[in-house]
Formats: structure tokens, C-alpha cells, sequence
């Protein structure tokens, strides 16, 4: 199976690089699924429904969410009404939606998606992203019920992901982070058979301070006072994210790449 994973989309530049580009690459890379984090896609917090619309439309088949997953209103009637949108699985018992489901891809194959967020350097105590998905995939065997599965790891620590990603390794396709908006170069098959990317970026103007514009974060920093909200920057934008093959009848990974299209940050199909 043919797997496109899109990190945060990060206001209108991110959904723009999502809906010009993505059409194009579901048909070029002859893609069977496609998984897009879309947790800054609206005003840099949170998505609403009419851009959770847009990105849906635009080609993908499941949106995640994250830390900012309920910052816009509508989204906590409207996860309830969409399918499509995983929120983390963690992040509060009461919370409406789902934070794993089993997607159908082509060939009457079975997808199954995952959100989890981390705890170290979080503003928030969220409970035990490890002993969450243990559950999900116990219940769901990679081979068995899915014929792949994908992780979104969503936090602020490299490590606290790496270690998810060796949690994981041969009970799921894909384990990839997201959450930092800045792509790490350590793409890669662990020995288990497990993709796995500490974080895939965000799809976003990188001529920014990850994915906002540079003055106001610039400000802060240097005199440490505020002057205006943060606000997305409006550049050209790169769609950043992970592509992955697999085997169908294991599940597990068979190549992976790192992926940078338009924008500042464009490299070669995989």
C-alpha cells in the first residue's frame, strides 16, 4: 500500500499547499491513502468544519488533530458528524469523537489510524499515551484487522517520539511525529518494520518562526514584551510529510521518504 502522511497545515498558506497540490500527487503516486494533520490549519489554531471540508476535499482521506484540536468551537459538534476526524486518543475521556478508527482503502484492504499526544514539555497533563495505544493495537494486529497503521505521535520531545516509535516498531506501518512544525532528517525503517520520522514538518511558509509570521515572535523574544497576536505567515508554502510503502500482507513498512514539495523546501518525488 501507498501511504502519504502531510505534517500540521499551518493557516492559509498550509490548506493552499494542501489543495493545489495534493489532487495532483494522490494521482501521480498512484496513493491509496493519505492521512493530513490538520491542527493549525485554521487562523494557526485548531480547525474549523468548513476547513476540515476543504482538506477532505482536497484529497484526503483522515484528518488529525492535537493540542489545539477544540480551540475552534465547531469542530466539538462536528468531530461527532465526520468520521474522517481522528482526535488524540489521550486527550480527555469526555471528549467527543474518536482517537483511533479503521479506515477502507482500495482492494477491500483496512487502514487503521491513531492519534496519541506526549506529556513531556506539554502545557497540559494528558494521560499515558503508551498504555493508550498498546490497547489499540493489541486489539487491532497489524496483518490481522489492518492491513497497515498509522501513528501520529503529536508533541514537543524528539525522544519521548523515538521512544514511541520503538513502542510501536512491528505493530504498526508508520509511527511519524508532528506537533514542532520543523522536519527532522532521520527518516527511516526500524528493525521491527516500522517507518517512522520524528516529526514531518508542517505544511506551511518556512519563512516564518515555524509557520508564523517572523515579526511578532521575533519581538518577544528580544524585548520579551508582546505587541499584536501571532498570525500565520502568508509566503509560499512547502507541503512537508512522510511517504510510505507496505507490505500488504504484513503491514509493515518496505520504504519510506521524506517529503518536500513546492515552497522553500522542495526536493524529488520519492
Amino acid at each position: 500500500m501507498k501511504l502519504l502522511f502531510l505534517g500540521d497545515v499551518m493557516g492559509r498558506a498550509g490548506r493552499a499547499a494542501v489543495t493545489e497540490n495534493l489532487p495532483r500527487l494522490r494521482a501521480e503516486w498512484a496513493l491509496d491513502f493519505v492521512v493530513v494533520n490538520g491542527e493549525n490549519a485554521t487562523s494557526g489554531a485548531g480547525l474549523s468544519a468548513a476547513h476540515a471540508k476543504t482538506l477532505l476535499d482536497a484529497g484526503a482521506d483522515c484528518l488529525t488533530l492535537g493540542d489545539h484540536a477544540f480551540d475552534q468551537k465547531d469542530m466539538l459538534s462536528f468531530i461527532a458528524q465526520e468520521p474522517r476526524i481522528i482526535r488524540p486518543l489521550n486527550f480527555a475521556k469526555d471528549a467527543p469523537g474518536k482517537g483511533a478508527r479503521l479506515f477502507n482503502a482500495p482492494g477491500g484492504r483496512k487502514v487503521l489510524v491513531v492519534q496519541v499526544l506526549g506529556q513531556v514539555f506539554m502545557k497540559r497533563p494528558f494521560a499515558d499515551p503508551f498504555s493508550a495505544i498498546d490497547t489499540v493495537l493489541r486489539t487491532h494486529p497489524l496483518g490481522g484487522l489492518a492491513n497497515a497503521t498509522l501513528v501520529d505521535m503529536h508533541c514537543e520531545a524528539t525522544s519521548e517520539k523515538m521512544a514511541m516509535g520503538h513502542w510501536c516498531d512491528g505493530r504498526a506501518s508508520t509511527v511519524v511525529g508532528t506537533h514542532t512544525h520543523v522536519p527532522t532528517g532521520d527518516a527511516q525503517i526500524l528493525p521491527g518494520g516500522t517507518a517512522f520520522q520524528s516529526d514531518a514538518g508542517m505544511c506551511g511558509d518556512y519563512n516564518s518562526v515555524i509557520g508564523m509570521d517572523k515579526a511578532e515572535p521575533m519581538r518577544r523574544f528580544i524585548t520579551g514584551m508582546p505587541k499584536s497576536r501571532f498570525t500565520p505567515a502568508a509566503g509560499a508554502a512547502t507541503l512537508s510529510g512522510l511517504y510510505v510503502e507496505t507490505d500488504d500482507r504484513t503491514g509493515k513498512a518496505t520504504r519510506v521518504r521524506m517529503i518536500r514539495q513546492g515552497g522553500r523546501l522542495e526536493q524529488a518525488a520519492p
